[in-house]
């Protein structure tokens, strides 16, 4: 018989820690074995029952979840998921979390607790199982107030060309890898990360101050240009549109696809109808198979595709079901990814890049 994925779970409300309690007890996979009201308590049950995951309150007394998590991510080093509130303090600071190491986030409701949190039983589940089996690198250092230097312009001249990007658990890092190497002057650039409403935008504004190009949450019929970034809404999908030479985003309230809204499937199938092989597909770290059809699409109507390789995913679910689908073109780590994309890209001049 599988062994149980072992849990811990730290939160400062006795109801949370009930209902969540339950939630992840009623899966036959998981067993949670002790829960935690502040993160001193925390630290001694880890010490002493050594568990596989953590799920970790965003705000608590004495240490704050952050604060707590860059401690542990220091010494201790293992899987976490916050639980975060779906407020703009608790976005922020959820954005910090990941940067600093976990692995994932879900959201607290903020009404009938017990009620609204059975919904996101599901959602609590998979993450759990999913942060089990990420790979954890230990403390990442705080990104600097002040963005790195960025990379200058290569003198684009394609404009019509469009780089359309993918990415699940893990994959907020790896975004932030990838765009702050990408020129001023880069292609317009279209963004799929599962996410939900609200956290979104604070995510964008953390890419835009730190990247040479715009980046930003999307509107309904922005236009796609050079040096733009467009990141699709949470629970909302986004789909390119061309309109002879000018390119812009629709977005729409339309089923979730592969469960999730936004999809990266319905953009890269997009992408593929209105710009065929003027297009760079890049799919990265994630859970589950969303982008793979998409990519297959993408490639087979003669864009570049681009997946991450294993090893340097968090997790290696949907890279790997571009993969097996025949979607990705090249594979590659992901410090490598930019200059991939500026490979496929007709007019750079990849020496230029700061890596």
């Amino acid at each position: 018989m599988p062994q149980k994925t072992r849990v811990l779970i730290c939160d400062d409300s006795a109801l949370m820690r009930q209902v969540l309690t339950k939630l992840l007890g009623d899966d036959p996979e998981l067993e949670v074995v002790g829960a935690a009201s502040d993160p001193e308590k925390a630290w001694q049950m880890i010490q002493r029952l050594a568990p596989d995951v953590m799920t970790l309150d965003v705000e608590m007394p004495k240490m704050d979840g952050v604060t707590f998590l860059e401690k542990l991510m220091a010494h201790r080093p293992m899987p976490v998921v916050m639980v975060s509130s779906l407020t703009e303090r608790g976005a922020d600071v959820t954005m910090r979390a990941l940067e600093a190491g976990a692995v994932d986030f879900v959201s607290k409701p903020a009404m009938d607790v017990a009620a609204r949190t059975a919904v996101l039983g599901r959602e609590i589940r998979e993450k759990v199982k999913a942060a089990a089996t990420a790979r954890i690198r230990g403390r990442r250092p705080t990104r600097p107030a002040a963005p790195r230097p960025r990379p200058s312009g290569l003198g684009f001249s394609a404009t019509h060309k469009v780089i359309a990007i993918g990415a699940s658990t893990g994959g907020t890092e790896a975004l932030m890898e990838v765009l702050t190497d990408m020129p001023a002057d880069s292609p317009g650039i279209v963004i799929v990360q599962h996410m939900p409403v609200g956290f979104t935008a604070s995510f964008a504004e953390r890419l835009n101050g730190a990247c040479a190009i715009n980046v930003r949450e999307a509107r309904n019929g922005d236009r796609v240009q050079q040096g733009r970034a467009l990141l699709a809404p949470g629970d909302q999908h986004m789909k390119l549109q061309r309109s002879g030479a000018t390119m812009s985003v629709t977005l729409h309230s339309t089923p979730p696809v592969n469960r999730f809204r936004p999809s990266v499937d319905v953009l890269f199938h997009s992408v593929a109808q209105q710009m065929g092989n003027n297009a760079v597909g890049v799919i990265l770290t994630g859970m589950g198979r969303d982008g793979a059809s998409g990519l297959v699409a993408m490639r087979n109507a003669g864009a570049h595709t681009i997946a991450q390789d294993e090893a340097t995913c968090v997790v290696y679910g949907m890279p790997r079901a571009a993969f097996e689908a025949g979607g990705a073109e090249r594979v590659l780590p992901l410090d490598k990814i930019s200059r991939g994309i500026l490979h496929a890209l007709p007019g750079s001049r990849p020496t230029a890049l700061t890596r």
